[in-house]
């Protein structure tokens, strides 16, 4: 039972980091159009919260954001010296964890379409005398600058659900991946234990939004974008559908935390 409760305990910091994501940005975004996807709603939102992004993430997680993009890294089976491209980069940590199993010929390339993330996705990068093995470049996951089967793996964590259209942006993510090579999607998801998943909703209808009103104090009710595009998006099975209505292969599902994130990751055919 204690260790239960714990997992309750855990579970809260972790939505509550996922709130931070969204609850810091311009007044004048409803959670309306928020939900519309469209490209200029989303580079503004996280425009807003680059600065306090990386700082929250950490605190209201527990540190736990950073295990799940470990855990990513690891299923993916990288060779050393992989190219790896991470879509959704944001402030480069997924990244950063991808360059730590590659070899001086490994290579990782962020790209994200918000500017003022890469900014300090760049100041991070320096700071960590990364820039020989990680770039970032500014670009839109839908129209990705690459040429066909240029890298080993590409990836994104807690960013394909922003895309404004899900399956172009895996495809377009298949495309620049060579054949035999990974596709990764780490990603909010939805429980299955009835219990926890009573808990879940609760605090994603209920709870969530007040949090959101107190901590932003925003006159719209753009803070409940979050759980919206959670309880929205396609679950486990419905993603692994996409990913394979795509085009990849042997589609495997780590489910983390009670089911609180999980990551797919699916091969593309060789032939």
């Amino acid at each position: 039972m204690k260790r239960y409760f714990s997992s309750v305990l855990l579970f809260y910091g972790i939505l509550a980091s996922g709130c931070a994501h969204f609850l810091w940005f311009f007044d004048m975004l409803t959670q309306s159009d928020l939900l519309t996807k469209k490209g200029v709603y989303i580079q503004q939102m996280f425009g807003s919260i680059a600065k306090v992004y990386d700082l929250l993430n950490t605190v209201l997680s527990f540190n736990f954001d950073k295990s799940w993009r470990k855990f990513a890294v690891k299923v993916s089976n990288a060779a050393p010296d992989a190219k790896v491209l991470d879509v959704c980069t944001g402030t480069g940590d997924l990244a950063i964890a991808y360059s730590r199993v590659l070899n001086s010929s490994g290579r990782v390339i962020g790209s994200d379409f918000c500017h003022e993330m890469l900014r300090l996705a760049d100041f991070k990068l320096k700071k960590r005398m990364l820039l020989d093995k990680i770039r970032v470049i500014e670009a839109d996951t839908l129209h990705l600058p690459f040429q066909n089967n240029y890298f080993q793996i590409s990836a994104v964590a807690f960013g394909i659900r922003n895309v404004a259209d899900l399956r172009a942006g895996i495809a377009e993510m298949v495309r620049i991946t060579a054949p035999g090579g990974c596709v990764v999607i780490l990603e909010f998801s939805q429980p299955i234990n009835p219990v926890f998943k009573a808990v879940y909703y609760f605090y994603f209808k209920k709870m969530l939004p007040l949090i959101g009103k107190l901590i932003s104090r925003s006159k719209y009710h753009a803070y409940s974008y979050l759980p919206s595009s959670v309880l929205n998006f396609p679950d486990r099975y419905g993603l692994r559908a996409q990913m394979e209505s795509c085009g990849l292969e042997d589609v495997k599902i780590y489910a983390k935390t009670l089911g609180i994130v999980t990551v797919h990751v699916g091969r593309k055919p060789r032939n």
